[in-house]
């Protein structure tokens, strides 16, 4: 399957499946107990002018004091309950630690012919200023936003900025805490401590019934998904935990109610939870968050090619004996890449194929076998150290294979584009 690295991105193998966001259509009026309900026609309290502004404008911006306030109200919510082992808390536990720090988002949109009008998603409460994580396919293009704690008080957000190569937003509501409402910034933990196997909750409102809970285990790691444009999200979590359209923005929680990654989308046929979802790691939320606040956005590092992982067929054509690595098939011009002198496929073969045939396979493209000395299985290994260790102007020592022979280039990482135009290997 080629896939674009952005490094440039790609696309999911099964055409008939897709990839479905978890924005829920806004319920009407008593469907849900918990807020929802009446909530169309409740005005909600403007917020202070100037919320959310600013901070998406350049000012110098920390979360070093939010995050140590954020750390003694979570402890002090806790008490002594930490315990057992691990520190693992009963699901009961978990909820009343982070079911103030989850808000419901509705968002409201002019009129469309590509997107829906209202719907209802999630968020969590990230600071003590006022900021709300969700997802940016949440927020985009909404021209009224309305935030709902767990006490029924609806307030007035601004979109403080937005990543879509993430699918991180962020918004800021003002006045929560003068109109009774309390902030209750949720603790983030390491989703690089995360194992297959273990188990975490899902919180968010699914259908948009407020405050639904659900538990599953860790299903994989490391998982790609589509981004915008030829873009890939690298280093998802997958889950079996139920989640849902409204479940979009919400947390997904280990056994210590820390915050280990944001739900973002489902893999289904029919829009709804068929046993695969998949969140935002938060070691992502906590490099992207903090320079949306600061910037109001992020700049990824980009390298500047689209190829292919190596595959047995591809191996035997170019005469390996290993089938790790990742084959470029085009250097995008002017680009990282090509500035270090990466080289493209620039010949076709035929190839054989299991049960018969020949397929046309591009071949003569350098062979990415190590990035900084972490060896390159696949392209997502070069996406997640791009994203877990680099920034824009950082030097990268690629590993390659050209002509048969090992050697090195330094690419000088750039600014990713909005998009990228690839043009086929001659």
């Amino acid at each position: 399957m080629e896939k674009a690295v952005g490094i440039a991105g790609g696309a999911l193998a099964a055409a008939a499946v897709l990839i479905a966001v978890l924005l829920a259509l806004a319920p009407p009026a008593g469907v849900d107990a918990q807020g929802a309900a009446g909530l169309q026609n409740q005005p909600a309290p403007a917020a202070p002018q100037g919320a959310g502004q600013g901070q998406g404008q350049g000012q110098a911006y920390s979360p070093a004091e939010d995050r140590a306030a954020e750390q003694a109200a979570a402890a002090a919510s806790q008490g002594s309950s930490l315990g057992g082992i691990d520190g693992a808390l009963p699901l009961t536990e978990i909820f009343e630690m982070v079911e103030e720090g989850t808000v419901r988002v509705e968002v409201r949109r002019p009129p469309s012919v590509t997107s829906p009008v209202s719907g209802v998603g999630s968020g969590i409460v990230f600071d003590l200023r006022g900021n709300i994580v969700t997802n940016a396919h949440v927020v985009e293009g909404a021209d009224r936003i309305i935030v709902t704690f767990l006490d029924g008080r609806s307030y007035n957000a601004e979109v403080v900025g937005a990543d879509p190569f993430t699918d991180i937003a962020v918004i800021a509501v003002g006045g929560a805490e003068e109109g009774g409402s309390r902030l209750y910034p949720l603790r983030l933990g390491d989703s690089a401590n995360l194992r297959v196997g273990e188990r975490i909750a899902a919180i968010g409102n699914p259908f948009g019934l407020s405050g639904s809970m659900t538990a599953g285990i860790v299903s994989q790691l490391g998982r790609l998904l589509p981004a915008q444009g030829a873009f890939q999200i690298p280093d998802i979590i997958q889950t079996d935990a139920a989640i849902n359209p409204g479940n979009s923005g919400g947390p997904l929680l280990n056994m210590r109610g820390e915050v280990v990654g944001i739900n973002t989308a489902i893999r289904s046929d029919t829009g709804e939870f068929t046993g695969v979802g998949f969140a935002v790691p938060s070691q992502t939320v906590a490099k992207i968050v903090p320079a949306i606040i600061r910037d109001g956005g992020y700049r990824h590092p980009w390298i500047g090619v689209s190829g292919m992982d190596i595959d047995p067929d591809t191996a035997g054509a170019i005469g390996l004996e290993d089938t790790r690595g990742f084959m470029v098939m085009t250097v995008v011009e002017g680009s990282p890449a090509d500035r270090a002198g990466l080289r493209g496929s620039s010949e076709t073969v035929l190839v054989e194929v299991p049960g018969g045939g020949e397929e046309e396979r591009q071949v003569g493209g350098d062979v990415i076998t190590a990035v900084d000395g972490v060896e390159v299985r696949r392209i997502s290994d070069i996406l997640v150290h791009l994203q877990r260790a680099k920034s824009v102007g950082d030097e990268l020592v690629l590993d390659i294979l050209r002509d048969g022979r090992s050697t090195s280039l330094v690419v000088v990482l750039g600014d990713r584009p909005a998009s990228v135009q690839l043009e086929p290997p001659e």
